[in-house]
């Protein structure tokens, strides 16, 4: 019983202390949550207050930047209102005056009118007593108007035709002065530093034989060796009655050259059969393109002309075997580039380029037999063909005039080459040809009035007229000079210069009886 009554009070003290710990809880609760409300409001009051107090700042601020923009917005609009009256003052003023210049503009033109007026009633004034004095000239004279022009012209034809020949020798003498001696010195340097070879080839090659029996052995059993040798070098052998010589002749100095070599083989080996001949041909022919190559490179190197296609440099080397006149083609172009070069320097104008172009110019010729054209065509296309520069192309096409030169280094590549084919002893021509020149040259000189006789001297390089003297005067041989010198350049083609000499002689004959 005790135990259950103690159990019993146990509980309810636990039920008792349970409930007072509840309601102890609640109420500090419910103090914690009103202090928690209280600090709330005070905080929200605070935020409040805060925001008040920055909403008046914001305000005032907002407020005062709005005044300043204000003003800053009236001082700009006042600045360009200022502005704005100052140009319509200017304008204003421009209009003003562009009234005032009309105005002044309105009286020019009407006192002009007035002037022109007054000139065209003068000037039909004046054609009425140019007129009158016409008519009263003709009356005095006995002349029309034409008839007098006539007499005019007939009376100064004298007078002008000897102030014509003395302007014409004033003008060449003053330019002849400078011109002369200073193109003399700039070629006479150019010749003297430029010591070149004079060489005469012609078309054939004579072979020497050691003995005369050399000739059968070379022809062989019913000609069969001849024959093999002439189809593979694609040249004649002439065997003659010229003792321990054979002759081999061929247009192409090539194929010449190949077959002089390769007979020279022969002869030195001793065993000639076809077999051997074409062993000894294919070697010729290896040694001479050998020879072709350094050729080239040897002229490349001479003359320092730099970047050249290797064909090109072939090309070069083929030249020299190809002759012109008698002079080598490859010595030609070397001294046409070295004397380009030295006329370059002395004229300040690109050396490297004038020697590329001298080197160049008679490029055609090494193939001019092969592909048809003249040699200038043949050089032009293989210039482009290899890229050449239009300088070069340009000179090459003008070297002879087919195109007027309009570059100086045209100009210094023509004059090369009439320096290096005009030199005595640098080619020889056919008599033939050389006769006939002579004759046109004759020709063309007798084909003027006045003429009595003429005679052309130095190998052609000179003409030299005789004229009547009572048909040609002092005065007219000038000009006649001229025009002969002109005829000649049009109509005819030769190497250098030719020089026009004029003559004219007075005799008085009488007798004593």
């Amino acid at each position: 019983m005790p135990t259950l009554l103690a159990v019993v009070l146990i509980a309810v003290f636990a039920v008792v202390g349970f409930f007072l710990g509840i309601t102890y809880r609640k109420q500090v609760s419910e103090r914690e949550i009103e202090s928690a409300e209280n600090e709330a409001k005070r905080i929200v009051n605070d935020a409040i207050k805060t925001a008040e107090n920055k909403k008046r700042e914001a305000l005032l601020e907002a407020k005062e930047e709005i005044h300043r923009q204000r003003n800053e917005c009236d001082r700009e609009i006042k600045e360009r209102r200022n502005e704005v009256q100052k140009q319509e003052r200017r304008l204003q003023q421009k209009e003003e005056n562009l009234d005032r210049k009309t105005e002044t503009l309105e009286r020019k033109t009407e006192t002009l009118n007035k002037k022109l007026q007054d000139a065209d009633a003068q000037q039909e004034e004046i054609q009425l007593i140019k007129k009158s004095q016409l008519e009263m000239l003709e009356k005095i004279s006995g002349f029309t108007t034409e008839e007098a022009k006539q007499y005019l012209i007939n009376t100064l034809e004298g007078e002008v035709t000897h102030e014509l020949a003395a302007k014409v020798k004033e003008v060449e003498a003053q330019f002849k002065e400078e011109a002369d001696a200073r193109a003399r010195e700039y070629i006479a340097n150019a010749i003297q530093r430029c010591a070149a070879d004079v060489t005469s080839e012609v078309t054939v090659s004579v072979v020497p034989l050691p003995n005369d029996e050399m000739k059968g052995r070379i022809i062989g059993r019913e000609g069969r060796n001849i024959r093999s040798i002439e189809t593979l070098t694609g040249c004649d052998l002439i065997i003659d009655d010229t003792p321990e010589a054979i002759t081999v002749s061929s247009f192409d100095p090539v194929r010449r050259e190949v077959a002089r070599l390769a007979l020279e083989k022969l002869i030195q080996d001793g065993r000639i059969h076809p077999a051997r001949i074409e062993e000894m041909v294919a070697k010729a022919q290896r040694e001479v393109n050998q020879a072709i190559k350094e050729a080239g490179e040897q002229a490349v190197f001479e003359t320092n002309v730099q970047g050249l296609h290797p064909d090109v440099i072939k090309l070069l080397g083929r030249m020299r075997y190809r002759t012109s006149y008698g002079q080598n083609v490859l010595r030609h172009s070397v001294e046409v580039a070295q004397i380009s070069g030295l006329l370059a320097g002395e004229l300040g104008v690109d050396v490297a380029l004038a020697r590329r172009a001298g080197l160049l110019h008679d490029l055609g010729k090494a193939i001019d037999h092969e592909v048809e054209g003249s040699h200038v065509t043949i050089g032009v296309d293989l210039a482009r063909r290899y890229k050449e520069s239009e300088e070069v192309i340009h000179a090459i096409e003008a070297h002879h005039g087919d195109v007027e030169a309009h570059s100086i280094t045209a100009c210094i590549v023509q004059a090369a080459d009439t320096i290096s084919a005009a030199r005595p002893g640098a080619r020889r021509e056919n008599i033939e040809n050389y006769v006939k020149r002579l004759e046109k040259l004759e020709e063309v000189t007798r084909s003027f009035p006045g003429i009595a006789n003429c005679y052309a001297i130095q190998a052609g390089r000179e003409i030299r007229v005789m004229v009547k003297p009572e048909e040609v005067s002092e005065d007219q041989m000038v000009l006649l000079a001229r025009d002969i010198a002109k005829k000649i350049e049009s109509e005819l083609t030769y190497p250098g210069q030719i020089k026009v000499h004029v003559l004219r002689e007075t005799k008085a004959v009488d007798y004593a009886k």
